[in-house]
């Protein structure tokens, strides 16, 4: 938000509370993706729906680790849950973040790139005028 006085000059944006909460609900889903275990389920689950006992051996770590992770990305809205009987099954409740996950991917992808050139032996003179 610009504001802006009498003169109509603007003036250095401020955060107010609104957008400190908006911006404390975006930090919460970042977080909340700052695991690879988590990303590894958040893939998955962009597939199709998965209960915990399948995700636990996809995952494989015991239940309780991979309900904790499940915890965190469902208290970030990132995943919603249905019980079905004795079973707890997931779904991808914000499809968007793999936009968001795509995009770092190529981000990654093109330093790693760069790096790959850099680090290759360039020709030497007098190979290049051949």
């Amino acid at each position: 938000m610009v504001i802006k006085t009498s003169d109509a000059k603007p003036m250095t944006p401020r955060m107010d509370k609104l957008e400190r909460a908006r911006l404390e609900a975006h930090a919460k889903v970042f977080k909340a993706l700052a695991h690879p275990t988590r990303l590894f389920i958040v893939d998955q689950l962009s597939q199709t729906e998965r209960c915990v006992c399948e995700l636990t051996e996809m995952v494989g770590a015991d239940m309780s680790t991979v309900s904790r992770h499940l915890a965190v990305l469902q208290s970030a809205g990132v995943v919603a849950s249905e019980k079905r009987g004795s079973q707890v099954y997931y779904q991808l409740h914000m499809p968007c973040v793999l936009g968001f996950v795509k995009c770092v991917e190529g981000v990654l992808q093109a330093a790693v790139k760069e790096q790959m050139e850099l680090a290759s032996p360039r020709p030497k003179r007098a190979e290049r005028k051949r």
